[in-house]
C-alpha cells in the first residue's frame, strides 16, 4: 500500500530543493542589474580627460609669452642707449639665453623661447654686421614682407594658408576645399594675415629709413602680439564658419545603402523571403 504522508513529503523536499534556484536566479538578474547601473551611471558622468579649449591668449603662450616676446627687444633699446651697440647686442642675446632657461626650469614649451632665441640672435648678428642699432630690425622687416607674399600667394593658387595649416593640424583633410564659401571665408583669413605682415613691413620700413631705432622697437612690440591676436580672431571665425557649413553639408547628404541593404529592400519589395545566413 502506498503510504500518503510520503507523497506530501516528496512534494515538499522537491519544493525546499528547488527553493535555492530560484533564490540564485534573483540574486543574478539582480546583480547584473546592478551592473548596468553602474555602467549607465559611469556612461553618464563627464569625461575626466576633455579639457577646455585654449582662450586666444593662451594660444599666442599667455601673458608670460607676450613678455618674453618683448623682453629682448626693450634690453637692447635700453642697454644700446645707455652702454652702447656692443652691450646692447650681449644685453639683448643674455635675456634670450635667460628666458629660455626659465622657460626649462618652468617645464613650458620650448618651442616658442627657442625659436624666439634664434630670431633675436639672427637680429643681433645683422645689427653688429651693420654697425648700427637699427639693423637689429631689419630681419624682422623683410620677414615681414617674405610672409606677405607667401600668403597671397597661397590665395592665388586657391590653398590659402590659413585652410591648409589648421585642417593640417587638426587632420580634417581637404574636404573644406571643395565648399566655395569654406575656401571664401579662410580666403579672407589668409588675406587678413598678409594684411598684419604688410603693415609691419610698410610701418617699420620707413622709421628704419628715418633712423628712429626707439619707434623701431616700439612698432616692433606693438604690432606683433596685438595685431596677430587680431587676425587670429578673423582665422578663428573663418575655422567655425567652414566647420559649420561641412557639418550641415554631411547630415544633408544621402545616405548610401550597403550591398546588404540594397538586397534586404528588394526582397521586401519583391516579396520575397530574407537570405539565411549560414
Amino acid at each position: 500500500m502506498t503510504e500518503p504522508g510520503r507523497t506530501g513529503d516528496d512534494t515538499d523536499q522537491r519544493t525546499d530543493r528547488a527553493a535555492p534556484t530560484d533564490d540564485s536566479g534573483a540574486d543574478a538578474e539582480t546583480a547584473g542589474t546592478g551592473e548596468q547601473a553602474e555602467k549607465s551611471a559611469e556612461s553618464e558622468k563627464p569625461a575626466e580627460s576633455e579639457k577646455p579649449e585654449p582662450t586666444l591668449l593662451e594660444q599666442m603662450g599667455g601673458v608670460s609669452g607676450l613678455i618674453y616676446s618683448s623682453l629682448p627687444v626693450v634690453v637692447f633699446v635700453l642697454a644700446n642707449a645707455f652702454f652702447g651697440l656692443t652691450v646692447g647686442i650681449w644685453s639683448a642675446i643674455g635675456s634670450a639665453v635667460a628666458i629660455t632657461v626659465l622657460r626649462v626650469v618652468r617645464k613650458e614649451p620650448l618651442q616658442p623661447a627657442i625659436s624666439g632665441f634664434f630670431g633675436v640672435a639672427i637680429a643681433a648678428f645683422i645689427a653688429y654686421r651693420t654697425g648700427s642699432a637699427k639693423g637689429f630690425f631689419l630681419f624682422g622687416i623683410w620677414a615681414s614682407l617674405v610672409y606677405c607674399g607667401v600668403f597671397v600667394a597661397s590665395v592665388l593658387i586657391r590653398w590659402p594658408l590659413a585652410g591648409v595649416v589648421w585642417n593640417f593640424l587638426n587632420g580634417t583633410g581637404t574636404a573644406w576645399r571643395k565648399d566655395k564659401p569654406s575656401r571664401f571665408g579662410y580666403d579672407v583669413a589668409t588675406l587678413t594675415m598678409a594684411a598684419v605682415f604688410a603693415a609691419r613691413f610698410v610701418v617699420q620700413r620707413w622709421l628704419y629709413n628715418e633712423d628712429y631705432t626707439g619707434w623701431l622697437a616700439f612698432a616692433k612690440i606693438a604690432m606683433g602680439y596685438p595685431l596677430y591676436g587680431l587676425a587670429l580672431l578673423v582665422v578663428v571665425w573663418a575655422v567655425r564658419r567652414s566647420d559649420k557649413r561641412l557639418k550641415a553639408l554631411a547630415e544633408s547628404a544621402p545616405h548610401e545603402e550597403s550591398d546588404a541593404e540594397i538586397e534586404a529592400r528588394l526582397r521586401l519589395k519583391y516579396g520575397q523571403a530574407p537570405a539565411q545566413e549560414a
